[in-house]
């Protein structure tokens, strides 16, 4: 089943006095792009988070957003020993290019990173084995949420392509009845042309005649372009049926049927199936609109 790319999940963890909450919300993009906004201390997690994702969602722009309050049991912020060294000596390597004044105790505790909680200061491999299975444990849940929302908006998306499908065959078959009657109709209005243009002086030559009717029979011809917009039309079916991202490929399918559509409708020199084509190409628009948010 086609997943769309369109999708919102959350969760809640409460892992060492912490109230960690997890959103993760998606849209559509052309590749897989994944933005992580969450507290300075977890980043050495990133990568297992991102191949977390990475493993549930092929394609669409993911923004994660994962932010923690205390609830109470945890113990407070702390200072940072080490980044206060840090933005003091800068302050006073700074005094080198003659610049005054003193840190106070206010504007320090401003800067970042100075006061962090218990968990945002050196952790050993245990800790930062048990702080990363507990931001899995969260992730997984909101992205559980996120891959049935996007379940559910990709089998609506199914459904109305599907339809579209039907009337894109339709449409098909009606061209396929079509195409051999251009020939005939052709030949029919070429000789009503030339029996109200003959005054008796023309002398109609039938050999030549019939090789005009020949060149344009062939030049109409679209029997190859109607069967690869068959082919074409099958094939998006199948995609439809995946569970493995078809968005691209859809897209390129519709690029390649409206190539044929196009095709036809510059050979074909008959007034009803030239508003086929028509009716063709707009179907084809709406499919796209709704293929560009398929996973």
């Amino acid at each position: 089943m086609s997943l769309s790319m369109t999708g919102y999940g959350q969760s809640v963890v409460d892992f060492q006095g912490y109230s960690i909450s997890f959103e993760v919300k998606s849209v559509n993009h052309r590749y897989c792009e994944i933005v992580f906004r969450m507290p300075r201390e977890w980043a050495l997690f990133e990568d297992s988070l991102r191949r977390a994702v990475q493993s549930r969602i092929g394609r669409g722009r993911i923004d994660v957003y994962i932010n923690k309050e205390n609830n109470g049991e945890s113990q407070g912020a702390v200072l940072n020993h080490a980044m206060v060294q840090a933005y003091l000596q800068a302050a006073e390597d700074l005094k080198s290019y003659g610049i005054t004044g003193d840190l106070a105790v206010r504007d320090i505790l401003t800067l970042p990173d100075v006061l962090v909680t218990p968990s945002g200061l050196s952790m050993d491999e245990a800790q930062q084995k048990l702080w990363n299975d507990a931001l899995l444990q969260g992730l997984e849940q909101a992205l559980e949420g996120l891959v049935q929302m996007r379940s559910r908006e990709g089998a609506f998306l199914a459904k109305d392509i599907g339809q579209r499908l039907d009337r894109l065959q339709q449409l098909h078959r009606e061209m396929t009845e079509l195409a051999p009657e251009v020939p005939a109709e052709y030949r029919k209005r070429l000789r009503q042309r030339i029996e109200s243009l003959d005054d008796g002086s023309l002398a109609v030559d039938e050999h030549i005649f019939g090789m005009e009717v020949a060149l344009f029979a062939e030049r109409s011809n679209v029997d190859e372009e109607l069967i690869r917009l068959h082919s074409h039309l099958e094939q998006c079916r199948e995609l439809l049926l995946q569970k493995s991202p078809v968005g691209r490929k859809l897209d390129f399918l519709i690029q390649e049927m409206n190539r044929e559509v196009n095709t036809i409708g510059s050979k074909a020199n008959h007034l009803t199936l030239v508003n086929r084509v028509v009716e063709m190409k707009a179907e084809l628009e709406k499919i796209r609109e709704q293929a560009a948010n398929v996973e």
